[in-house]
């Protein structure tokens, strides 16, 4: 059995906010495998079906995203699993928008809904997939407020890709593992890029360096021969 836990803060005034985040997902998850949010457990509510031969728990915890832990001790303990075998899905101040991470584990990074369920399990050990949100481009905004706003339209495709690609990611986690899906999901193409093109460059400068201690050779051997080569003064 697994459990994904996307976090959030209920209530009609938050979904659209950057901190739903992890609600969005699942939503869209349990929409696409048609499973319905008609369970009630630990100030949560969850959906549920099999994904291949794993039964799967989506959960949204009721209990405001900084209470998260209290709701997902409730249900780890409930359903008897390890912590590795849950999946939590949130949003990412340190991510750029739309960017998507999955960890085996990590602290909370200032992320209250991770903070809290950290404080709640006594470990961190357990697998996340982070949305990145950004932050805000005015430092002195306060993080609480943006976190807490609505994205602009541009800023919004961005999130919503991100979103798309967590929904992609869990079932991939869950049927194929989580480092296969971490070498495909964390991925970022131009990286890739970067990497290569640095590669390149690299071999570049090693195969110069090579031809100048060819030419040098070559040319030490030259001088060398000039110098050994016999006199002809003697007439014959």
């Amino acid at each position: 059995m697994k459990l994904v836990v996307g976090l959030g803060n209920p209530g009609r005034q938050y979904q659209l906010t950057r901190h739903n985040v992890g609600f969005r997902v699942v939503d869209a998850l349990a929409e696409k495998l048609g499973w319905r949010w008609t369970e009630q457990r630990a100030r949560a509510v969850l959906a549920s079906g099999m994904l291949g031969p794993e039964k799967v728990i989506l959960a949204k915890p009721m209990t405001f995203m900084n209470l998260s832990g209290e709701a997902v001790g409730e249900l780890v303990r409930w359903y008897k699993l390890n912590p590795e075998d849950m999946l939590v899905v949130c949003d990412d101040l340190d991510l750029p928008v739309g960017k998507v991470r999955l960890r085996t584990r990590g602290g909370g990074g200032g992320q209250k809904g991770l903070d809290n369920i950290i404080h709640h399990l006594h470990t961190q050990v357990f697998p996340r997939l982070r949305v990145g949100i950004g932050r805000p481009s005015n430092n002195r905004m306060d993080p609480i407020g943006y976190v807490l706003g609505v994205p602009a339209a541009d800023e919004r495709i961005l999130l919503s890709t991100g979103e798309d690609k967590a929904v992609e990611a869990i079932p991939m986690a869950i049927t194929n593992g989580l480092a296969s899906t971490m070498n495909i999901i964390n991925a970022d193409p131009e990286e890739e890029e970067k990497r290569a093109e640095k590669l390149r460059q690299q071999k570049e400068r090693q195969e110069q360096a090579r031809l100048l201690r060819a030419a040098a050779r070559s040319e030490a051997v030259q001088k060398a021969q000039a110098t050994q080569e016999p006199t002809n003064d003697a007439a014959p």
